[in-house]
């Protein structure tokens, strides 16, 4: 049986309960149940301001809670229970001293020392005559898993209003700076037809593979865009990522495919990004293949577009960011890959990453995280949240 969990604790106490339970996707149940339990028995602790205008409820593996204080502004907190599969790295364990004390285990980086910041500041604070916003805690399963089965997109569609708010903070690691808006991602697949033969009469042959090498070409002398915006400085890239081709050591390939993958700066939505992907690789004239289709056995080029999600401007300008970037210390910078913050951008609300660790360090075995870096990123969001800070 899990312990419960005390959520006034210190957080990097909480981070270590958190970690003790093991949550990869689709095993959530036991991590959501004693978040949600603790939750409740926070709120129904409460005898001050946020006393009978706090919610709590759960949907799946998916915990919210939110205060109804009538503030002038609200802020979303928000972070996923799950992790990637164990690796032999639970229970967490604890080595240094002092300042130098670190967390090992699976979660300790991405990302449940955020989550625990978040589940603590939420028990202490929204009951306080000094919160200066209302607050919605969104704790959600399967992040780490595909698009389809994301926690956070099930609560888009079934409980739209508890997403609304000035601002949302997302507790992916950042190194406890502020990460803002992400790259847009889409992958395209390009399919190469030929005609098989063998390669002591490859006259009679059409190599698949060898009509690829415009594309390999574009890809080899493509030139990344670099673009600031809000002060923050996004690359973009175009990368081959993938490729297969060939029956055998002696027979010309009649078939051959290459994946690419272009990460865009977030002032590009998804059409512009997949317009600039296929010009830059000289695609554009070329027909489409439908997901799932085969391509036809013609001779030529074919592309497939196998995924694609927005990018997340950064949105430093709203006056809840501005002031959270004021809170940091205006330690701010651009967000390399992709996360839920483009969910959060697509609702029209802006969104930032910020939590502990190293998001170097995420999913590895070796998986650490400084305790100071919990203490520090809670003491910002505490400092944020307060009217005092």
């Amino acid at each position: 049986m899990t312990a419960a969990l005390d959520l006034t604790a210190d957080p990097v106490d909480l981070t270590r309960a958190l970690v003790d339970i093991p949550s990869p996707s689709r095993q959530e149940d036991s991590i959501a149940t004693a978040v949600h339990a603790a939750l409740e028995s926070t709120v129904a602790a409460f005898t001050g301001p946020a006393a009978g205008r706090t919610e709590v409820i759960r949907d799946g593996n998916r915990v919210l809670a939110r205060t109804r204080r009538g503030l002038p502004t609200r802020v979303v907190l928000a972070g996923h229970l799950d992790t990637v599969p164990l690796a032999d790295n639970v229970p967490c364990r604890i080595t240094g001293e002092a300042d130098e004390q670190m967390l090992h285990g699976c979660g300790t980086v991405d990302m449940k020392s955020g989550d625990a910041v978040f589940l603590h500041l939420f028990a202490l604070l929204a009951d306080s005559e000094d919160l200066a916003h209302d607050l919605t805690l969104v704790l959600y399963d399967c992040e780490e898993i595909e698009a389809t089965a994301n926690g956070l997109g099930h609560l888009e569609r079934s409980h739209r209003d508890w997403l609304g708010g000035d601002v949302a903070i997302l507790g992916e690691p950042t190194g406890g700076l502020i990460e803002a808006g992400c790259q847009g991602t889409l992958r395209i697949r390009v399919h190469a037809r030929g005609v098989r033969a063998h390669s002591a009469r490859s006259w009679l042959g059409d190599n698949a593979v060898h009509r690829l090498a415009p594309v390999l070409a574009a890809l080899a002398t493509y030139e990344a865009r670099s673009v600031d915006i809000d002060g923050c400085v996004y690359r973009e890239g175009l990368q081959a990522v993938r490729m297969s081709a060939g029956v055998a050591g002696n027979t010309v390939p009649d078939e051959a495919w290459l994946d690419v993958n272009f990460r865009s700066a977030p002032d590009r939505d998804t059409d512009a990004a997949l317009a600039h992907a296929l010009d830059a690789l000289g695609l554009a004239a070329f027909p489409r293949v439908e997901t799932g289709e085969v391509p036809p056995t013609e001779p030529g080029l074919y592309w497939e577009l196998t995924d694609l999600s927005p990018g997340a401007l950064p949105g430093l300008s709203a006056p809840a960011a501005a002031d959270l970037v004021r809170a940091a210390g205006g330690r701010v910078r651009a967000k390399y890959g992709w996360t839920d913050v483009s969910r959060f951008a697509a609702l029209g609300i802006p969104a930032v990453n910020l939590g502990p660790g190293d998001p170097g360090l995420a999913h590895k075995r070796d998986e650490h995280c400084p305790a100071v870096q919990i203490t520090e990123v809670t003491r910002t969001l505490r400092d944020y949240l307060t009217t005092s800070g």
